[in-house]
């Protein structure tokens, strides 16, 4: 069990302790475990070569879906699609404060589902939507509590949802058999959300806020803005019904089953995926984008940057993990526990990585790649492990005392109202949807 205590001990000194030089940084700490765990499992440069191929193509569909899902989500801001979704969404909800917040929390959580990312669609879209809470009389932290709930939950919300795509893939499933269940579990959310929000901002004023204009004026004036986004959707829903165009069109069949052959390139053949580069060759048709074609991949390219270097350096480690045998160790090791013991220690543990870093991935990637494989052989139904570990690390995002997301929003928000944001009574605020999805995530694990 030594093989598999000493790297994963390693991996988290690096990364909570304030070592000089290289604490706090995941990707020299998950480099360091794999390079600790090849030492260990006597892997040569040639085998570890391997492993580290091996582990990246594991993930690729989800590098993929990061780095695709960025440059699209980038070409939509530039179009006004999410100013348009405002927009709609205020329309539709009234000129009330209740209007309001539920229109805002539904665009995070749009964004956040392009992105795939709870930071990077607190920054893109929490710009926009801070001096509009503002006129409302909102406090700083009201404020940032909305733009936290929001981004957490767009960061797991399907089609485009890196949480539970790479919760399946770590699991080793299909993510189209949980999909249907995400859609349930995350809705349960957005409600939960919206409700805390109305009740925390129930005593703003509308007086300050300039009433939206009709639904349907927004959109006869701005409906081509949508139009990638409903090709996105359009092609996902159907695919999702059993017809995925790209398998059903003869030549371009061809094309992805071939390049669904060759290593790390296949997370390109992934239906979602290639949906995305079908509406980003459309959001190109508008000249809007095309101008800023260069800037969009840019931005684009620079919003993941990180996510897809921690992407990346995980599949090196994960891939080393296998290779060496230290998966196995662990499910020999494990064999004995009671798969409820194991649930909860590793629920917890999932969701401490995940407040301490602010990210999803390297909460799944640190914990639920040695858990999944654990906890499948104890007996749990892969598709409940996935779907546990998904929502475990959702919830440690916003978890308190030390949530870094809510750190980063309190930061974003402060700097633009001109006031100081309490970051822990922010956390203290978003407990309900926080709670929700521990609970939900534990629930799985536990009972699934």
């Amino acid at each position: 069990m030594w093989l598999v205590i000493l790297p994963i001990a390693l991996l988290f000194a690096i990364i909570l302790l304030p070592l000089p030089r290289i604490g706090g940084n995941v990707i020299i700490g998950l480099l360091a475990a794999a390079a600790a765990a090849a030492l260990l499992g006597g892997l040569g440069p040639l085998a570890i070569v391997e492993a580290a191929i091996s582990g990246i193509d594991k993930l690729a569909w989800v590098i993929m879906l990061s780095i695709f899902g960025s440059l699209y989500a980038e070409a939509q801001v530039r179009l006004g699609a999410m100013q348009t979704a405002l927009d709609s969404f205020r329309a539709l909800f009234g000129r009330s404060t209740a209007g309001l917040i539920a229109a805002v929390i539904l665009t995070l959580v749009l964004s956040g589902s392009l992105l795939g990312d709870a930071i990077a669609a607190a920054t893109v879209i929490g710009l926009l939507v801070i001096p509009t809470l503002a006129a409302i009389g909102l406090a700083g932290e009201r404020i940032a509590v909305i733009i936290v709930m929001g981004a957490v939950i767009g960061s797991g919300m399907p089609p485009i949802s890196q949480s539970f795509f790479l919760a399946a893939s770590l699991t080793g499933i299909d993510p189209g058999t949980i999909l249907g269940m995400a859609y349930l579990t995350m809705s349960g959310s957005v409600v939960i959300a919206i409700l805390t929000a109305i009740r925390l901002c129930r005593r703003a004023s509308a007086a300050g806020l300039d009433a939206p204009p009709p639904l349907l004026a927004v959109l006869r004036e701005r409906w081509r803005t949508l139009i990638p986004m409903l090709v996105l959707l359009a092609i996902v829903v159907v695919a999702s019904l059993g017809f995925n165009i790209f398998e059903r069109t003869p030549v371009l069949a061809d094309g992805v089953a071939a390049l669904s052959e060759v290593p790390i390139l296949r997370g390109l053949a992934f239906r979602v995926v290639l949906a995305i580069l079908v509406a980003l060759l459309v959001s190109l048709a508008f000249r809007t984008v095309r101008r800023q074609a260069g800037e969009v991949a840019v931005a684009g390219l620079r919003n993941v940057a990180k996510t897809v270097q921690i992407q990346l350096c995980a599949g090196v480690m994960v891939g080393v993990f296998y290779n060496a045998g230290l998966i196995n160790v662990v499910q020999q090791a494990t064999s004995h526990l009671a798969p409820n013991l194991m649930a909860t220690a590793g629920g917890l543990a999932t969701m401490v990585v995940g407040m301490l870093t602010g990210s999803q991935t390297t909460a799944q990637t640190m914990i639920v790649s040695i858990m999944a494989p654990a906890l499948t052989n104890l007996g749990q139904s892969p598709e409940a492990v996935a779907m546990g570990a998904a929502n475990l690390a959702m919830a440690g995002q916003s978890m308190p005392p030390v949530g870094l997301t809510t750190f980063v929003v309190a930061g974003l928000v402060g700097g633009v109202i001109g006031t100081r944001v309490d970051p822990v009574k922010t956390m203290v605020m978003a407990l309900p949807v926080t709670l929700y999805f521990a609970f939900v995530g534990f629930a799985f694990w536990l009972w699934g």
